[in-house]
């Protein structure tokens, strides 16, 4: 590389002595450029200029006339670096919605109280039914009035609903019945102590929580008078739990398709299906080897039966709690919600597993 062709005294050039001095200029430095593309060579003057072939100082042009110049007379502002793009959120895990700690630990607190109960003396565990129903009551009657403003009044539900569960023991269906006719004059007799506006309305949510709550809880206390009630009830209370762990384990893991988007998001036709196979696994080996005179395939249906009653159930509360714009009934139980919230699928299973039992073992 030839460094004194940049800016080069006369004499000096390629064209030899006889040529004389090459000038300088575009030509030039074209020519050059063409035959040796020297690296120029950046002589030390102050102040920031250069020297051209005459020893003349040039103007300093704007900017850096070489990439390892630094300006100083010139400073430009820096350009601003450009914003890296976000990182990938982080794929989430899929969550249960719920503290599932709490959740079994309630789980199996009432597990213990009810079969403590069933197996140690059968009245007690009708007085853990009324005490349900009531509590039940009482979440579902001030959702309706935080809501919706509806005053169905609580005293003649509450003692109507404890009456209707002993006398479904006590006397039987025709008892329960009766129970339940008194509690529904009850309601439209208490609420005439007060003004006439929203009567209608107040006296028929009283009448359907009667019906919801109460009267359907006492078809539970009906399998207990059988001679095998507590394996009767209990096979009740296993199917129901197990239908809904089925639905849960295998929606969470399997769901893709919604089984009713507008009604409650979060089941799936998959978990629908895990319910019925959970269910009528359970139910084959509960009727074998737990009730009297019962028969593996008569738990089979027994299974299809409690899966799709429950899945009706808790669908149908999930009505009402869209309805009142809530998500839970109540509060009591941590990782449940509240009493109703833990009750919308064993209520309208109760009287299907009652029927079926005295349709295949008899109601004795």
């Amino acid at each position: 590389m030839n460094d004194s062709s940049w800016g080069a005294p006369a004499g000096s050039g390629r064209g030899g002595p006889d040529q004389g001095p090459v000038p300088a200029g575009p030509a030039y430095d074209r020519q050059q450029a063409a035959q040796t593309r020297p690296m120029p060579i950046v002589p030390d003057v102050p102040g920031g200029g250069f020297q051209d072939d005459h020893g003349r100082g040039a103007a300093h042009q704007s900017g850096p006339l070489f990439r390892d110049e630094t300006p100083h007379e010139h400073p430009q502002e820096p350009m601003p670096s450009p914003t890296p793009p976000p990182p990938p959120a982080p794929r989430q895990k899929k969550s249960a919605g719920r503290n599932l700690g709490a959740a079994i630990g309630v789980g199996v607190g009432l597990g213990a109280v009810i079969i403590a109960s069933l197996y140690v003396w059968a009245p007690a565990f009708i007085g853990v039914i009324a005490v349900a129903v009531v509590v039940g009551l009482w979440e579902l009657t001030s959702r309706l009035q935080e809501r919706k403003g509806i005053k169905a009044p609580l005293v003649p539900l509450a003692v109507g609903g404890a009456a209707m569960v002993v006398a479904g023991y006590v006397r039987g269906p025709e008892g329960a019945w009766v129970a339940m006719a008194l509690t529904a004059l009850a309601v439209l007799v208490w609420r005439m102590t007060e003004p006439p506006e929203g009567y209608l309305k107040d006296v028929t949510a009283g009448v359907f929580a009667a019906f919801y709550v109460p009267f359907l809880a006492t078809f539970v206390a009906l399998m207990l008078t059988a001679d095998d009630g507590p394996e009767r009830v209990l096979t009740f209370l296993v199917l129901t739990v197990v239908s809904d762990t089925g639905a849960y384990a295998i929606g969470w893991r399997f769901g893709k398709h919604k089984l009713a988007p507008r009604i409650s998001p979060g089941k799936t036709r998959e978990g629908l299906l895990g319910a019925v196979a959970f269910a009528m696994a359970a139910g084959a080996l509960c009727m074998q080897f737990m009730i009297d005179d019962g028969v593996w395939w008569q738990g089979l249906l027994l299974g299809l039966a409690v899966a799709a009653s429950a899945t009706l159930g808790d669908l149908g509360e999930s009505m009402i709690k869209r309805d009142l714009g809530i998500k839970d009934m109540g509060t009591l139980l941590p990782g449940h919600g509240g009493i109703m919230d833990r009750l919308d699928s064993l209520l309208p299973t109760a009287p299907v597993v009652w029927l079926l039992f005295v349709i295949f073992v008899g109601s004795t």
